[in-house]
């Protein structure tokens, strides 16, 4: 029996073709493509992970199993959603296998969220990440300026979203306009705005304020304006920026980030700029209140001075008074005056003093002071001079009282009552004599310039 057995089993061994291996994972590979050539799979993604060559590599898992992924470089660059792990995703594509490896793996052709619970998952976790980087501190949010006079608009050309803004600013305050059309949704759409921002910002002279707008769409629309590009565009803007993307329930993570947020397009224009014919209004209702004011002021000064003036006496009634009394101040001076000389001339005739008495006071005192004079003169230098005296002096112009002090003295200068005369000793002269002499001569010098003028 058991030989009947392995008779049967090499038989059938026998009947089975050969393969290489190359043969069998060619077969399999060609079995796997052609029973998976069209298909859509739901799984979350992780290890996502950008090659240098641009292609994308990740897997998809779910609770019980693992599968590879890749993304061309092509298709890469048309996906409206950037792999990010976490992520849950349906994609579609082809299944192939990877001989090299004994794998298989999903060739990603298109890529789309499982749906708005994953994005909002993502939006939160991405919300998180630039709330703790600051981004969305209220320090960093930059004023909208009253009156712009350029506005920069960051959106589609085509659409009616530039037409509104357009006509919205027209109608409140006409301004200059200058738009950056970009794409608002898809690839690389993010890219495409964080251009248009940072390019704005580069222009001399910049606009005066932003606005990055876009009409309503479903989250996945209006997904770029929460691509991390956008973000930091906006963030490092030197120009205020006005976000207005999507319906006033719509909000964006642009909406954090920059420093005024509108709930519509229309809404931006608005805040951009304020309604002519209300500055206008609001002006001519100031001019009114200035004038009104103005008028009020003057009205109550002129209402205090003359409260102030009824309180002044009148100024001719104390001009009269004052003139009165200088009047009065004068005549009694000049009887005061009158009095005073006939009460000296009174007292004179008592004294018995008369006229021919007082002159011979003053002659009298007059030939005292002659003599005076007469006896200063007597002493005198040149009186004493002409009685054959000398006044013998020095080098230096000091008075010589003794012989040893002629004899010291170099230079002798003898004055007489008709000049002087220069007599030399033979002594030597010392320094200090020397600076004396010239300290003296200087003196001299000057006295001499003193005496010429």
């Amino acid at each position: 029996m058991m030989q009947d057995m392995l008779e049967l089993m090499e038989k059938r061994r026998a009947e089975l073709p050969e393969f290489s291996v190359t043969e069998i994972s060619a077969e399999i590979k060609r079995c796997v493509e052609t029973t998976f050539s069209k298909v859509r799979i739901k799984g979350e993604i992780f290890g996502a992970k950008r090659a240098d060559s641009g292609h994308w590599y990740l897997s998809l898992k779910d609770e019980n199993a693992v599968l590879s992924a890749v993304i061309w470089r092509g298709v890469a660059s048309t996906l409206s959603l950037k792999p990010e792990d976490g992520l849950e995703v349906v994609v579609t594509g082809r299944v192939t296998t990877f001989p090299g490896k004994s794998s298989y793996q999903v060739v990603i052709e298109a890529m789309e969220v499982a749906g708005a619970g994953a994005l909002l998952k993502l939006l939160e976790e991405r919300k998180k990440q630039f709330a703790a980087e600051g981004l969305f501190d209220a320090a960093h949010k930059k004023p909208i300026p009253f009156l712009p006079q350029t506005i920069g608009v960051v959106t589609s050309a085509s659409g009616a979203v530039i037409r509104d803004i357009i006509h919205r600013v027209r109608d409140r305050f006409p301004s200059h306009i200058l738009i950056w059309p970009t794409p608002v949704q898809g690839a690389g759409a993010e890219v495409k705005i964080a251009e248009a921002i940072a390019g704005f910002n580069r222009l001399e002279p910049r606009p005066d304020v932003l606005i990055v707008a876009r009409g309503g769409g479903s989250l996945e629309d209006l997904w770029c304006f929460n691509e991390e590009a956008v973000i930091r565009a906006v963030y490092a803007s030197e120009i205020p920026v006005i976000s207005a993307v999507g319906h006033e329930t719509d909000t964006m993570l642009i909406d954090y980030v920059a420093d005024k947020r509108a709930p519509t397009p229309t809404g931006a224009a608005e805040f951009a700029v304020p309604v002519r014919t209300e500055l206008l209004a609001r002006t001519q209702t100031l001019h009114v209140r200035l004038l009104n004011a103005g008028t009020r002021f003057i009205s109550e000064k002129c209402n205090i001075l003359q409260g102030l003036a009824r309180g002044i006496p009148n100024l001719e009634q104390i001009l009269a008074e004052a003139s009165q009394k200088l009047d009065d101040r004068i005549e009694r001076l000049n009887v005061a005056f009158k009095n005073l000389l006939l009460n000296k001339r009174s007292r004179l005739d008592l004294s018995g003093l008369k006229p021919y008495y007082i002159k011979n006071i003053f002659e009298k005192n007059q030939e005292n002071l002659n003599n005076l004079l007469l006896r200063l003169e007597s002493v005198s230098v040149e009186a004493v001079l002409k009685r054959g005296f000398a006044w013998v002096k020095d080098q230096n112009g000091q008075t010589v009282y003794n012989l040893p002090q002629a004899q010291k003295a170099p230079q002798l200068e003898i004055r007489f009552c008709d000049g002087s005369l220069s007599v030399g000793t033979g002594a030597k002269v010392s320094s200090d004599s020397k600076k004396h002499s010239a300290k003296t001569g200087k003196n001299n010098e000057l006295q001499t310039d003193l005496f010429n003028f």
